[in-house]
């Protein structure tokens, strides 16, 4: 018995993954956005659904070192400030998981794998606010981090998490001011103050330095995502733009950076730093850092705490949609 055939129309129905993949090439060649309708390599489409996911992840768990303080802050303007912000990164949350469903991603999927210990969240959100201190500490070197890694974002190939980063970058540029403006309103403070102060900057500069991710020699994902156009930088040129940035801003508030190596190289105007602890970051990210037990079961609680929202809102919705 021969094999069935297909007639011209069907034959025209077959979509030729050649031609679609030679699109796609031609669309991220020519630095032009991808849209969810779009067609796209399968790899390309689950790379952007675990970034996407592990940057949404941490917008929710970074809610959490902060928002401990919401009660212990010293005036009404400052838990304002504080409530503020952390209702921005609920809503930064939000817009990355609606890029993620664009992709076929299911909501609940993704928060039941971080849960699970399946995707990861950014290493920084694993160590303790210890003083009020950190919280402009936080506010100042990890939001700075965040701004440096994430501008370059606005300009990613694919549409929804570029325009996404957009209004998140603009909201983060406000939290990075905020937490300044507190740490220099604390070292124009007393003695007690100003110490609180370098003692949150010497715990949190090396975490902030991990948040680029590993060294490029050792980043499995990041010269593909380039390539991709969803990274624009490498993580060791976002890093060494983070410490020429927060070089002067450190002096300028009065701090001292925790590196007896750091200085500035005369022959390329960039500064010099020391050793990275790879070893304590590769132990945090696999879920071994001081905090991590306590943020995936607080993100459990919420979760489970909440379930008959979720179950409500559903219920409503599918009757007054039929």
């Amino acid at each position: 018995m021969s094999a069935p055939t297909l007639d011209r129309r069907e034959t025209a129905a077959v979509p030729d993954e050649a031609a679609l993949q030679a699109h796609f090439d031609a669309t991220i060649a020519a630095d032009r956005r991808v849209e969810p309708r779009d067609w796209m390599p399968e790899a390309y489409r689950a790379g952007l659904v675990r970034q996407i996911a592990q940057h949404a992840h941490s917008e929710i768990i970074g809610m959490q070192p902060e928002g401990d303080w919401l009660l212990a802050a010293p005036s009404l303007r400052r838990k304002a400030v504080l409530l503020a912000k952390v209702q921005d990164e609920a809503g930064h949350g939000m817009y990355l998981y609606s890029a993620a469903e664009t992709l076929g991603a299911d909501r609940a999927d993704l928060t039941d794998k971080l849960i699970e210990g399946r995707q990861k969240y950014s290493s920084i959100f694993n160590y303790p606010t210890l003083t009020y201190a950190d919280c402009g500490v936080i506010g100042w070197l990890v939001d700075g981090a965040a701004i440096c890694n994430q501008v370059p974002l606005c300009r990613s190939s694919y549409g929804p998490y570029a325009r996404a980063m957009i209004r998140v970058c603009k909201e983060e540029s406000f939290h990075q001011r905020q937490g300044y403006e507190l740490l220099m309103t604390m070292m124009r403070g007393t003695d007690a103050q100003r110490a609180m102060v370098q003692d949150a900057v010497d715990r949190w500069w090396w975490p902030s330095l991990m948040m680029f991710g590993p060294p490029d020699d050792d980043s499995p994902n990041s010269a593909q995502s380039m390539a991709w156009g969803v990274k624009r930088h490498s993580n060791d040129e976002l890093r060494q733009r983070y410490v020429d940035m927060s070089v002067p801003q450190a002096a300028a508030l009065g701090v001292t950076l925790p590196d007896p190596e750091l200085a500035l190289d005369p022959e390329t105007g960039r500064y010099r730093f020391g050793r990275i602890d790879w070893a304590e970051f590769k132990q945090v990210i696999s879920g071994n850092g001081p905090c991590n037990a306590e943020r995936v079961s607080r993100r459990r609680a919420a979760r489970d705490d909440n379930a008959w929202v979720l179950e409500a809102a559903t219920a409503y919705a599918d009757k007054h949609a039929s």
